[in-house]
């Protein structure tokens, strides 16, 4: 399943999820710090959704109250709604 999110108060415009059950296949952050972004996506890769979402909610960025991996564990909650319709 391909999972498609716009984050909210971040740099990054699209976060586009790859799921296989409740496995993280691939994720692919457009925009934001690259770096980081490529780095998050790569460390979640093959994990469970429920661990990587414990792992990033709530993770702030500077001064902001979200931040990238913060907005990927709400489109990790929001696909995972999705998928128990």
């Amino acid at each position: 399943m391909e999972y498609r999110f716009t984050p909210r108060g971040v740099c990054s415009r699209e976060m586009i999820i790859e799921l296989e059950g409740d496995t993280i296949k691939n994720v692919r952050i457009l925009g934001g710090c690259a770096g980081n972004t490529v780095g998050v996506s790569r460390l979640i890769a093959g994990m469970k959704i429920d661990e990587a979402i414990k792992r990033l909610k709530g993770i702030p960025c500077g001064f902001k109250t979200t931040s990238c991996p913060d907005q990927l564990a709400i489109a990790l909650e929001e696909a995972k709604k999705s998928m128990n319709k």
